[in-house]
């Protein structure tokens, strides 16, 4: 399967607004994982690039929403999350960007997902000081605690500076015309329902499988 990113003609780094978004193609990321509750929000990922910059918007018709890390770099795959993992380079690894709906993110450069302790076998965490130059904007307050049992439908946009993934693969030249590998989740661990959904499906419970990648075309 493929996404193909659209090429976005605007400066760099400023996105559409919500309703040009919408005119944008969506990714359904619906492939549940046998674990799940029977709590299946409706997600949808939109993707464009200007060159410069990955634009994404996620769209997630939820419920039982929680959301209580603020800190980059926290545990945010356990709250209400979304997440997307590419990879740029053949034999070079890929990055995980995850969010939860709060707008608090982690991101790691992992060249060997093999579990340990540390959390991979060989990978970086991308220090906070880059990390900012990731721009993440919500439509939900930081913290969500209680659990809010109704449903709650939530957007998350983002903005992927080229330069911040070519400090750890290298030069990545013009994206138009290039074919990258990756995925996109979403999910939730710490609250009532939960859930582990992928875009491209993966064969076993676990997101950090590059073989289930699928294509990201970028126009």
């Amino acid at each position: 399967m493929f996404y193909l990113v659209a090429k976005h003609n605007s400066p760099s780094g400023s996105g559409p607004d919500g309703g040009a978004w919408s005119q944008v193609k969506a990714a359904e990321v619906n492939q549940f994982l046998p674990a799940s509750t029977s709590h299946r929000p409706r997600t949808k990922v939109r993707l464009l690039h200007d060159g410069g910059t990955i634009l994404g918007r996620f769209e997630v018709e939820d419920q039982f929403v929680r959301c209580t890390r603020t800190e980059y770099g926290s545990e945010v795959w356990k709250d209400s999350c979304v997440e997307f993992f590419i990879a740029p380079k053949p034999g070079r690894g890929y990055f995980n960007f995850e969010f939860n709906c709060g707008g608090a993110f982690l991101v790691n450069h992992i060249i060997d997902p093999t579990r340990t302790a540390a959390g991979f076998k060989q990978f970086t965490r991308i220090p906070k000081a880059q990390a900012v130059a990731v721009k993440v904007s919500t439509s939900v307050p930081k913290v969500i605690e209680p659990e809010v049992k109704a449903s709650l439908n939530w957007t998350l946009e983002f903005e992927i500076p080229i330069a911040l993934l070519e400090a750890f693969v290298g030069p990545i030249g013009p994206l138009s015309g290039q074919m990258w590998r990756g995925n996109f989740f979403k999910c939730a661990e710490d609250n009532s329902q939960p859930h582990w959904a992928a875009w491209a499906p993966v064969d076993e419970f676990n997101f950090h499988l590059p073989r289930c990648f699928g294509e990201i075309r970028f126009q």
